[in-house]
């Protein structure tokens, strides 16, 4: 008599933890598929921008290069502007 009443109390209780327990993870699982997809966004404006960056440092290089070769700087001038592109 005393299993009966120990199981009958035991098993639902049992029952209603291993509930908690799955509700929890299913919860995080949503939670992390709705969060996903933010990161992707983000990680593709971050790309983006240092390929533009990237881009811009090019032609910044490129216009400077143009200037040394046509005589508008001196070769001390355009590792000076150049050093300051790059520290930036």
């Amino acid at each position: 008599m005393e299993k009966i009443i120990f199981f009958g109390l035991v098993i639902p209780i049992f029952i209603f933890v291993l509930y908690l327990g799955s509700r929890a993870i299913m919860t995080g699982f949503s939670a992390k598929s709705t969060n996903k997809p933010n990161l992707e966004i983000d990680t593709n404006e971050e790309i983006e921008n240092s390929l533009n960056d990237t881009k811009n440092l090019t032609s910044e290089l490129n216009k400077l290069n143009e200037l040394l070769k046509s005589g508008a700087l001196t070769q001390e001038e355009f590792e000076k502007a150049k050093k300051k592109i790059l520290d930036n």
